[in-house]
């Protein structure tokens, strides 16, 4: 393990070697043979930058990067930056210090630790003294290869363990110096880097074929909800059958309005169940997780939903949001919400809430809230709302076909959100595999990584 310098003056050459290598007891993991444990400290030289006083920073010059800043150089290759640094400081610092060169690395020191940037240009910058580690590269490892180490979630995990009992997560020099890694041979290196690269490649290729459908969904339900009030979704049905044409009318001729019970919620079971607009979350209900509240008899019988209510939210961001009451469930709705019930035949209740997620329908929704600081809409705004009215028959054709292709558009996001979710995991599995040698891409023949260490001690 490396030392201080004085330390390292007193050791022989012998010592020095047998420091630079993890104990066979403390190895975390098994590896190939022509591997071996080592620690940073003895592949690179591990240090950080002359301290920069906050009133040294200006609004122009050099760049200079905190945590902040190299995350998202980390993440995205570059930063829009907020801070910098006179050109003539950085000439000082860079003569007496020296500035990072092309593949050496920086790591995340303090809050978000363990973050990894590569040098890649000699373009000209400076960071902040103990948030950002520096290591100056020895030709022993491939920066890609430390890179990818460092996302790995042995790292990730290792360098937290070292920070703990800190106020702030802190990745301190001396920790560093005593990280410990599994070096292959540098052939190797490059091999496991291109295979990362390689599997890599095709899971952000599946990433953002998966983001697409997930990004385009509203588009493509909005696009469809569009055809079906319309009438292009069942035009071939309404001509094989003569139907007749549709008419257009408004909410009130066909719903009674009426808001909602005004009580304080509890989780205690007390009464029925009391339906929020937060309780509504992608056209869903959870209503296991809906609270309680307390009423008297007469105001429940006014109050309880039953199959086939309407409700829709009736204030702030959510305005216009609505929820068909499918569940046989014993509930009363807050304050905050309105109920639409049905007051004549001729309007299929799903019918109407389908409706209610079309452009035609949000679209009048957004012309009652303009010029309303806090957007809203009232019982009387909504019995004004227009909507296409086609023969009951043909409103259950399209009832019936509107579910049909959003079930499949909804089955199709979940699924690219399963995809989502597995490719971050799978990214961190290759990773594991990686450093352990298990990528099928070692070459037992190859001469034993602490030769490289030998050369260099």
């Amino acid at each position: 393990m490396a030392r201080g310098k004085k330390a390292a003056k007193e050791l022989s050459p012998k010592e020095k070697l047998q420091q630079a290598f993890v104990p066979a007891e403390e190895q975390p993991y098994p590896i190939p043979e022509n591997w071996c444990w080592a620690y940073i400290g003895n592949c690179y030289e591990v240090t950080s930058s002359k301290r920069v006083h906050k009133e040294d920073w200006k609004d122009s010059g050099v760049p200079f990067y905190r945590t902040r800043e190299l995350v998202k150089l980390s993440e995205n290759g570059y930063v829009d930056n907020e801070l910098f640094i006179a050109n003539e400081l950085y000439k000082k610092l860079v003569a007496d210090y020296g500035k990072p060169k092309i593949g050496d690395i920086l790591i995340s020191g303090v809050g978000t630790i363990g973050v990894p940037f590569i040098v890649k240009e000699n373009a000209p910058f400076y960071f902040k003294d103990g948030n950002i580690i520096w290591f100056q590269c020895k030709g022993i490892c491939l920066p890609e290869y430390i890179f990818y180490l460092y996302k790995s979630n042995f790292m990730s995990n290792l360098i937290h363990d070292m920070s703990a009992g800190t106020t702030v997560d802190t990745y301190t020099i001396i920790n560093a110096n005593r990280t410990m890694f599994p070096l292959p041979p540098l052939a190797e290196q490059k091999r496991i880097v291109t295979r990362i690269e390689s599997l890599f490649a095709k899971l952000d290729e599946a990433k953002e074929k998966a983001q697409a459908v997930v990004d385009g969904f509203e588009l493509r339900k909005s696009a469809i909800l569009h055809k079906a009030f319309t009438g292009e979704l069942t035009e071939r049905w309404r001509n094989e059958r003569g139907a007749d044409k549709w008419l257009t009318s408004t909410f009130g001729k066909y719903t009674n309005s009426q808001y909602g019970y005004t009580e304080s919620a509890t989780q205690e079971p007390i009464g029925p169940k009391f339906l929020r607009i937060t309780d509504i979350q992608d056209g869903v209900v959870d209503w296991d997780k809906v609270p309680y509240c307390a009423i008297s008899k007469d105001d429940f019988e006014k109050y309880s939903m039953k199959q086939g209510d309407i409700v829709i939210a009736r204030t702030g961001a959510t305005t216009g949001k609505s929820y068909l009451i499918a569940d046989d469930v014993k509930a009363v709705f807050a304050s905050y919400l309105i109920r639409l019930t049905m007051k004549q035949a001729g309007l299929i209740a799903r019918y109407l809430y389908y409706f209610m997620q079309s452009p035609s329908y949000w679209q009048q929704i957004t012309e009652f809230s303009a010029g309303i600081a806090q957007p809203g809409v009232n019982a009387k705004k909504l019995q004004k709302i227009e909507l296409p009215i086609p023969s009951v028959d043909e409103q259950k054709q399209i009832v019936f076909v509107l579910g049909k292709i959003l079930r499949k558009e909804r089955q199709a996001k979940e699924a690219a959100e399963t995809v989502l979710d597995q490719i971050d995991t799978m990214k961190k599995a290759i990773l594991a595999r990686a450093f352990r040698g298990e990528l099928g891409t070692n070459n037992p023949e190859e001469e034993w990584a602490g030769e490289l260490l030998k050369k260099t001690l």
